[in-house]
């Protein structure tokens, strides 16, 4: 295609080249006209400032300036056309890039103008499909007596306090051990600690090791004959004979606290007693319901969109999401790989089954988005922001903060366009109610 000025004027010559699935290559090449144009505009400007021995100030010749500067000139200009007649072809053409281009430039003599391929893959037209027949589940649980006496039990185990014994320890127990880790006759890194606590039974150490030291005493030492698992974290030492010495030094037993009113103060009752932690137990596990069984609906209407609308994804969207998630993974891993003398790198095809999921939903929500009109619910927001701003002592500060801060006000703005997304496709499918308990909802997790 040419792409001409009001007068006639050839501004570049464009052509594009549909290749294997989404890629395409597009061609664009630039009349010398253009070029030079801009060229002797630029070196003119540079004359009327240029300070060159042997002439005053802006007076020096035209053809001086070109000898000078041309190829510089030539460079920048050549730099901004490729830029500018980049995204003029893309949108003469229509064309939506799903990535970054490979740019390779033509060999042109100046006088010839200049020109290059781009090479990308473009975005896929997505069509929305028809979701009747969908039929989404909302969970709905009441919060008996039985989920607040659970909860207090849970609460009574987070306020234990150890009695320290003069016995044998059994399971359940916590003792504080001092302990050295040997292979083949020699320390090994990490193997070694004092004054550790450990409550016997809770499969915090390897195998066995806790078995080990039932009914081990105050002052007592033991010798243990372990193997580390063949899948250990640590592969240096995975799959490894090793030998502990432990040195038993305290051995207590729980004491649960009673559930009174000092017990209810603990957890900022101030008044009300047991039956004031009750009823705040009771309003904090029915927010916990709420939440369980909106994200459960979200989570339903996200599959929902994806079975419903099978989209094709341009590779290099994949691979870039993929790389992002394998970053985020290697950062949570790095320090514990750090510490124990290993690499946190991870390989990207672990990461593309997710990415491509991650991807598509994306698409298909950008498509609703777009397809509706959407724009972010502004009151929906602002009480997404005061909900997190009430658990602060300052709730203006921090609003403020959300505000001025675009990046992380950006994160709430996506929550909530989910939201909106989520009540749209609640609309074109069907709804039922699911009656669950809150532990079958909550998963125990609560």
């Amino acid at each position: 295609m040419l792409v001409a000025a009001a007068t006639g004027e050839i501004f570049m010559q464009v052509s594009v080249e549909a290749k294997e699935g989404f890629e395409r290559t597009m061609t664009v090449e630039v009349p010398a006209e253009r070029v030079n144009e801009e060229i002797e505009k630029r070196l003119k400007k540079i004359a009327r400032t240029a300070k060159l021995d042997g002439f005053r100030p802006g007076k020096a010749p035209i053809s001086v300036i070109r000898r000078l500067y041309k190829g510089q000139v030539y460079d920048e200009v050549f730099r901004e056309m490729l830029q500018t007649s980049y995204f003029e072809a893309l949108s003469q053409e229509d064309l939506k890039p799903a990535g970054e281009p490979t740019i390779t430039a033509l060999e042109k003599k100046p006088e010839e103008g200049f020109g290059f391929t781009a090479t990308f893959e473009v975005m896929p037209e997505v069509v929305l499909q028809d979701m009747d027949g969908i039929t989404i589940k909302r969970p709905v649980a009441e919060v008996c007596e039985a989920d607040i006496d659970a909860m207090l039990e849970k609460l009574r185990k987070q306020r234990i306090a150890w009695i320290e014994v003069p016995r044998a320890a059994k399971n359940n127990d916590q003792i504080a051990i001092n302990f050295k880790g040997y292979i083949d006759g020699e320390l090994f890194d990490g193997g070694s600690a004092d004054d550790v606590p450990l409550i016997l039974g809770s499969n915090n150490m390897i195998d066995g090791f806790e078995a080990g030291l039932v009914g081990a005493k105050a002052g007592e030492t033991r010798t243990l004959e372990l193997i580390f698992s063949e899948d250990y974290n640590s592969e240096k030492l995975a799959g490894k004979p090793a030998k502990f010495e432990v040195n038993i030094t305290k051995v207590s037993e729980s004491e649960l606290p009673k559930v009174d009113e000092e017990f209810a103060k603990t957890f900022g009752v101030a008044d009300g007693g047991v039956e004031g932690l009750r009823k705040d137990l009771q309003e904090n596990l029915e927010r916990e319901v709420a939440q369980r069984a909106n994200a459960s609906v979200k989570d339903q209407v996200m599959a929902a969109l994806l079975e419903t609308n099978a989209v094709d994804i341009p590779q290099i969207l994949i691979a870039e999401e993929a790389g992002t998630l394998k970053k985020q993974a290697e950062a949570q891993l790095a320090a514990g790989a750090a510490a124990r003398g290993e690499s946190a790198e991870l390989n990207q095809e672990l990461f593309l089954d997710e990415a491509k999921r991650r991807v598509a939903l994306g698409m298909i929500m950008s498509e609703v988005v777009k397809n509706n009109e959407m724009e972010i619910d502004a009151k929906r927001l602002r009480d997404k922001v005061n909900q997190i701003a009430a658990n602060y002592d300052d709730p203006d500060e921090v609003v403020q903060w959300y505000y001025s801060n675009q990046e992380q006000l950006g994160q709430l703005e996506n929550v909530v366009l989910e939201e909106q997304i989520t009540d749209w496709v609640l609309e074109q499918v069907t709804v039922e109610e699911e009656k669950t308990t809150f532990a079958e909802l909550t998963g125990g997790t609560a």
